[in-house]
């Protein structure tokens, strides 16, 4: 269950090169290619002729060949030819609002004339000399909403992530959560505590020391359907914190765009913006190879947990303080979901 009218990230915009790329996005099996001027379409993934995956095809001179027997496809749905047949008659096949932005593919699945660009979330980052991004994807089986929890959450960074970003002062440093609107910020600023592997790494690739204490923040902001954004960094002891010049910390917005497949599976879409030392190409392989490895850890508890949730699903979860920021994200995505129609699960 998920909104439909809302932009999701669908690929990457490098992923989507002279091939068509097949993706089911909140159920809607679509295929992306670049027609002329390099200009991106989306349209269903059937061929009007005989129903194969258009996916399977290939792009000539902007319109997309079905693999199949050969019919072509324009950007906007409508057959456009086929070798040897007249096919200009048969009925426009669905057309999805498609975006290229920020490095990635947007797409809107819902109703198309209810779809505006302006409300694709701004990337500050993107663009700017100053920030250096790397990131990747994951495919995971479970329901978007638990890496919505997850995400809001960071208290399991001291279980699941142990060796890498995980400390005991996260536990118990308590945290604090706002709701404006349809915004969620759940933050936690812990003082006076040792870096851990993670961070030790950052600080060396901005020339800090990495073996003095640090203040550390954690700022989540959730934002409708699905999207996460986490300001995370540690500033050297004695020079403000979140608030410290940009010489005495490393500081980064992990990015987080989660994007339904089905009801249990999610297409992940994960990076990390930093500001310092943005020319530094190995420190970005490396940050993106650390990012990762997090991630990973993320991926099995996930699937594990979807695994259970679906095994006994009249199994109703517990809440505590620290669910507060996936809560209210949740409240916000059922605001959603009533205002398409839809019916809010009650055991969520």
């Amino acid at each position: 269950m998920f909104p439909k009218n809302a932009w999701y990230v669908a690929a990457t915009a490098d992923e989507l090169n002279a091939k068509p790329l097949g993706r089911m996005i909140c159920g809607e099996r679509i295929v992306f290619f670049r027609g002329l001027e390099n200009r991106v379409a989306a349209l269903e993934d059937f061929c009007p002729h005989r129903g194969a995956p258009l996916s399977l095809g290939f792009v000539k001179e902007g319109r997309l060949v079905c693999g199949y027997h050969g019919l072509e496809m324009g950007c906007e749905g409508k057959t456009l030819g086929m070798p040897g047949q007249r096919v200009q008659g048969f009925p426009a096949i669905r057309s999805y609002p498609v975006e290229e932005r920020y490095g990635f593919i947007w797409v809107w699945p819902g109703e198309a004339g209810l779809a505006d660009t302006n409300t694709i979330p701004v990337q500050d980052w993107y663009g700017n000399p100053e920030w250096a991004f790397g990131g990747g994807l994951y495919h995971i089986n479970c329901d978007y909403r638990l890496m919505v929890d997850n995400l809001m959450d960071l208290t399991h960074e001291t279980y699941v992530h142990a060796n890498s970003i995980g400390q005991r002062e996260i536990d118990e440093t308590p945290c604090k959560t706002a709701v404006d609107g349809d915004r969620v910020v759940t933050s936690r600023f812990m003082s006076s505590v040792e870096p851990p592997p993670f961070w030790q790494l950052a600080l060396r690739g901005n020339h800090l020391a990495d073996d003095v204490l640090v203040d550390r923040w954690q700022v989540c902001r959730f934002s409708p359907p699905s999207n996460v954004m986490i300001e995370v960094g540690v500033a050297h002891l004695g020079h403000d914190g979140y608030n410290a010049p940009d010489e005495h910390k490393v500081s980064s917005i992990v990015t987080d765009f989660i994007t339904p497949e089905t009801e249990t599976s999610i297409w992940y879409f994960w990076g990390m913006a930093r500001k310092f030392k943005p020319d530094d190409e190995a420190l970005t392989a490396a940050i993106r190879e650390g990012q990762a490895k997090i991630f990973s850890e993320d991926l099995e508890m996930l699937e594990r947990q979807q695994k259970n949730l679906t095994l006994w699903p009249q199994r109703k979860l517990l809440k505590l303080n620290i669910d507060t920021g996936g809560i209210q994200s949740r409240k916000v995505i059922d605001r959603w979901l009533v205002a398409e129609g839809q019916t809010p699960e009650t055991n969520a």
